[in-house]
């Protein structure tokens, strides 16, 4: 039988019911739960009509339910949906109809939204509404029927055979656009999953169909079992394609955290407590608060057992080399940075440890991934050249888009290629320097900047906790350099200071010739860089 997610999780629960699967908190949920859960969520999807094909969308905080959900959709067919909690009314209304949403699942706190948006959706068949626990949110959505009434309405429904052309599909944060579903089949994405587990060194092949996957979960009991703490949300590509997914095929754990804002503390207390062997996070958004919480911990004391915990996986956004050497440095775990996209899936990988230093943003490059130059040729090793990245990935396509999916889903040499855009130089070894996304790229009196370059020089300077750099117009240049720099101290850096401090780092047409100063730099909760507000910010506050 081919791939499919929930196939695959089926054979899983059959290899281990009574293993944790998902650990929120207080919440503990066995994979014998877990599929009686999701099986009875999926009754309830078809007894109120929704057919295979069908999209349900999870508007939900990482929570047990949204694993839950995503995984009775697979059952039933359907195709679960993201759906960004931060959307108001306007955003959320446009991606539940560009998905065609027959379904939504919502966590209680967001119900006046719901509400408002309710009377532009009306494809919706099925609204199911999860208890917030952390909110006390009263209003009412007269159509939705609470969560743990709809699984207890309905017998778990009966396994079946599934297609692995099924659909999988995650929508990108809209970070330059509208946000568009990748779409891949379930077969190619989850062998694509399972391909992540060969660097383990297994004594068996990592899975090609369903049958294969019992061997591989054997295979597995000879490592220490999986536990990841997922930090990013779970709605954004990492956060579950980096945590949850390769946790739960794996027979491992998803433990999740409870608060809805990163709290380094917590993290490491629930690293400690779960004795975790994996961490998952977003660059440095993530990576530094966390090597500082350590830090204060060191002064006060305080020592934790993170005996068991042997990695540290990022993608989706820059983690600095001295933020991932101290890391390694305190806890002995390897730091793996992944270079990636929702539609290109991995270009590139890099690990630090206390034994290996790598510079910020160099990557090896993953099978599959080369560098190509705007007029179509393979870029050199060590020409200093630039191009594109591109790569070959489950994805095939953007949904009711065919115009976008014919400009970033290529051919080149007679293989099928994505190519998002993301600009990098090929060393003489044949590693790779990401330079940054090219729609992002600033063009200064015909210089080329890109911002990722000038945000992680000013992030080494003690005095800056963060940073997003911007292009803004310019009459004689075309465009300006300026920088957001993050700062929730007392004294702040002083402009010129951090201009003279960049002269050491940087050509000078790169260093930002406006600097301002915020308390704190905004991301996305996945820690992805928020340009359109360190715009806005730039044009609204004063300069130094």
């Amino acid at each position: 039988m081919r791939l499919h997610f929930a196939s695959a999780w089926e054979a899983v629960t059959d290899f281990n019911p009574a293993a944790e699967a998902i650990v929120s908190g207080a919440r503990r949920v066995t994979y014998r739960e877990y599929d009686d859960q999701a099986a009875r969520f999926a009754a309830a999807l078809g007894a109120h009509g929704l057919e295979p094909g069908a999209k349900v969308a999870l508007c939900l905080y990482n929570s047990p339910e949204y694993l839950i959900a995503q995984y009775g959709s697979y059952k039933a067919r359907c195709v679960a949906i993201n759906v960004n909690y931060r959307y108001v009314d306007d955003e959320l209304a446009y991606l539940l109809g560009d998905a065609d949403s027959e379904a939504l699942v919502y966590h209680s706190s967001m119900a006046d939204r719901i509400l408002r948006v309710l009377d532009r959706l009306p494809g919706l068949k099925l609204l199911v509404e999860v208890p917030d626990p952390q909110s006390d949110a009263q209003i009412e959505v007269p159509e939705a029927l609470p969560w743990d009434r709809l699984l207890g309405d309905h017998e778990p429904a009966q396994r079946i055979e599934r297609d692995g052309d099924d659909l999988y599909m995650l929508y990108t944060g809209g970070t330059t656009g509208m946000p568009k579903g990748v779409m891949s089949h379930q077969h190619d994405f989850v062998r694509a999953q399972y391909q992540n587990f060969a660097l383990l060194g297994l004594p068996v092949a990592t899975p090609t169909s369903v049958e294969e996957i019992p061997a591989f979960l054997e295979a597995m009991t000879g490592l220490p079992r999986l536990v990841t703490v997922t930090c990013p949300p779970l709605m954004h590509g990492t956060g579950m394609w980096v945590g949850a997914m390769p946790a739960l095929l794996a027979g491992g754990t998803a433990v999740l955290l409870e608060s809805r804002t990163f709290d380094p503390y917590e993290l490491w207390e629930v690293a400690e407590r779960e004795r975790a062997t994996r961490v998952v996070v977003v660059g440095d958004a993530f990576a530094r608060p966390m090597l500082r919480a350590l830090e204060q911990l060191e002064a006060q004391g305080r020592t934790l057992d993170l005996a068991g915990l042997d990695t540290i996986a990022s993608s989706g956004a820059m983690w600095s080399a001295e933020v991932k050497e101290g890391l390694a440095e305190r806890l002995g775990a390897v730091m793996i940075d992944a270079l990636g996209s929702t539609e290109g899936g991995g270009y590139g990988v890099t690990s630090v440890s206390r034994e290996t230093k790598v510079p910020t943003a160099r990557f090896d490059l993953i099978p599959g991934t080369i560098v190509i130059t705007e007029d179509g040729r393979r870029v050199q090793p060590g020409s200093e050249e630039q191009g594109m990245l591109a790569t070959q990935t489950p994805a095939f396509g953007y949904y009711k888009d065919p115009d976008k999916t014919a400009r970033t889903f290529r051919t080149f040499e007679g293989e099928s290629y994505v190519i998002t855009g993301d600009w990098a130089s090929v060393d003489a070894d044949g590693s790779i320097r990401l330079l940054g996304r090219g729609s992002n790229c600033i063009n200064t009196g015909g210089e080329k900047v890109y911002p990722e370059e000038v945000e992680e020089a000013l992030k080494r300077h003690e005095a800056v906790d963060d940073c997003l750099v911007v292009g803004l117009p310019d009459e004689r240049f075309g465009q300006q350099v300026v920088a957001v720099v993050g700062c929730d101290r007392p004294e702040r850096p002083d402009g010129d200071e951090l201009r003279a401090w960049l002269r050491s780092s940087l050509s000078g047409y790169k260093i930002p010739r406006r600097i301002v100063v915020v308390d704190a730099v905004r991301r996305a909760p996945n820690g992805k860089a928020d340009y359109r507000w360190a715009r806005q910010a730039a044009m609204a506050a004063e300069t130094v």
